[in-house]
């Protein structure tokens, strides 16, 4: 299995109005029945979240505040991924009169359009904050924690690679959460700009669409729409004779050409030639864009003619 961590956000997408269905649950347990690793990453406090949804125990690790809080499910351990929410400005906050308020280990989470507040606070008491915002949520958290960061945190402890994610999720939040995933999913009910931005839209809304992903997931390891082509690498052009000219490029002298584009998962790939005829260079051109994108690679020298390559 390809993408053995499945990383949802919870509200829009795995629940509705707080809700997951049976059919959702049943999903995630045939991932975890095949080997999957779950890993759920939200915007939620971790009290809250318990109060809300009784089957934590479905996920390896659950991100919880955004990713200001790590919570192992099975031991009950928590661990802070940033600085706790500042006092002074939650007094601040409350002085205001915000409503509603909630404070977390790392977050001061209200709603629109209170942001207005949040950031006069952060402004007068000179604070290294940022807002965030989740379909009318707003959320202060330290710079630069997110759901992103958070899942690192997460597959570091589970000794995983974000080249083993699929990340799913709906809202402005989710953004930094995709970005980091090797395959990237928005539920059909997700904003635009991150429908925009995901390798794959599911034809189900919420917890229908991540059921319908795992089914994918589970299903035709060939399904080409699970390979993202931003991960493809180039390694040269091939000339009008061997390329197709209608998906061709033009180069400077006015011939069509056409990038040669080889995934970086489950090919294979024969170099072969006469000495001088560029195997060598080739092979570098492979091996640097493995390594500039962290991919795990096993390298057989016989000759020692890589034995300065830089693996980054």
């Amino acid at each position: 299995m390809r993408y053995l961590v499945l990383a949802t956000d919870y509200d829009g997408t795995l629940a509705h109005d707080g809700v997951t269905d049976a059919d959702t649950v049943a999903a995630i347990d045939r991932f975890r029945a095949a080997g999957g690793r779950p890993i759920l990453v939200t915007g939620r406090e971790l009290p809250d979240l318990q109060r809300t949804f009784d089957r934590l125990d479905l996920f390896d690790r659950v991100v919880a505040e955004n990713g200001g809080l790590l919570y192992d499910p099975a031991t009950k351990r928590e661990r802070m991924l940033g600085p706790a929410s500042d006092p002074r400005l939650v007094e601040l906050m409350r002085a205001r009169a915000v409503t509603p308020l909630s404070v977390g280990r790392t977050i001061i989470a209200t709603v629109e359009p209170w942001e207005q507040v949040a950031l006069e606070g952060i402004r007068t008491l000179g604070l290294e904050l940022q807002v965030i915002f989740n379909k009318g949520a707003v959320m202060v958290l330290p710079s630069g924690v997110n759901k992103a960061t958070g899942l690192c945190a997460a597959l570091d402890e589970l000794c995983l690679s974000p080249h083993n994610v699929v990340g799913i999720g709906d809202a402005e939040n989710d953004h930094a959460l995709l970005d980091r995933c090797e395959l990237s999913v928005a539920v059909a009910n997700a904003i635009p700009t991150l429908k925009a931005r995901a390798d794959l839209v599911t034809a189900g809304a919420r917890g229908a669409g991540v059921t319908e992903l795992i089914e994918r997931i589970l299903g035709d390891p060939r399904d080409s729409q699970m390979s993202p082509p931003r991960h493809r690498f180039a390694l040269g052009r091939v000339q009008p004779a061997v390329a197709d000219a209608s998906r061709g490029m033009v180069d400077e002298a006015g011939d069509r050409q056409r990038d040669v584009l080889i995934e970086p998962v489950g090919h294979r790939l024969l170099i072969s030639g006469p000495s001088g005829a560029g195997k060598s260079t080739l092979t570098n051109t492979l091996l640097e864009q493995l390594a500039a994108q962290r991919y795990q690679f096993c390298l057989i020298d016989p000759e020692g003619d890589y034995e300065t390559f830089e693996r980054g």
